[in-house]
């Protein structure tokens, strides 16, 4: 049974855009993109979700805590899962927020870095061996109930498609630009709705499809 954990943020936890700020709510298993694309490769499939509002490439945060530090995350999923198969890392959004100060060059760095941890012979002999899709997040808009928090982010946004590109290439790592299938929600300018949900599995389901030689 082929074994799928997708490790991300708000975008792959499935937060609704946000009309009013402190309010929270989430897609339900039906229309998130992980759920979906579950569906669409087959019932032989299983799936871990790994998706935590806030998390960040390799930063701890001041208001939301230190476990937002992906690097964190990211060796507690693979060290109380598995074995899985396969593995999307879809993070970056929450670096471009204007308090962490980071460039386009260093979140493209610090995902670097959570590669080399997926990589790392500790990881890939624990689960026998996984392959890895590296999702670079559409870009934002600067706009909606949390513009304040990414002043300055939607500028940099539209650098790191290519930068992951580059990335997972020096990695050998498969990729995926969502920016290419999905836009941000016009309503909080960072989440997505239940259409780009749709859209996002779809084309996540078609590249693991070819990873896989489906």
């Amino acid at each position: 049974m082929p074994t799928l954990l997708t490790f991300g943020d708000s975008n792959t936890y499935g937060t609704l855009p946000i009309q009013t700020e402190g309010k929270r709510d989430r897609l339900n298993a039906n229309d998130r993109w992980p759920c979906l694309v579950r569906r669409d490769l087959g019932p032989d499939w299983m799936l871990i979700e790994e998706g935590l509002p806030g998390r960040t490439t390799c930063h701890p945060d001041i208001e939301l805590g230190p476990y937002m530090d992906g690097r964190v995350g990211l060796f507690i999923a693979l060290e109380s899962h598995g074995p899985i198969d396969f593995l999307t890392l879809m993070l970056g959004t929450n670096d471009l927020k204007t308090k962490f100060d980071l460039s386009p060059d260093q979140i493209a760095a610090d995902l670097d870095t959570l590669l080399g941890i997926a990589l790392s012979d500790e990881m890939q002999d624990r689960h026998d061996v996984f392959d890895i899709l590296l999702i670079c997040p559409a870009p934002i808009l600067e706009q909606g109930e949390i513009a304040e928090k990414f002043i300055g982010g939607a500028t940099k946004s539209l650098k790191l498609a290519n930068l992951f590109g580059e990335v997972a290439a020096a990695r050998h790592v498969d990729f995926l630009d969502a920016g290419t299938v999905i836009e941000s929600s016009a309503i909080d300018g960072i989440h997505l709705d239940k259409t780009m949900h749709a859209r996002l599995a779809k084309a996540v389901a078609i590249t693991l499809k070819e990873m896989d030689g489906i």
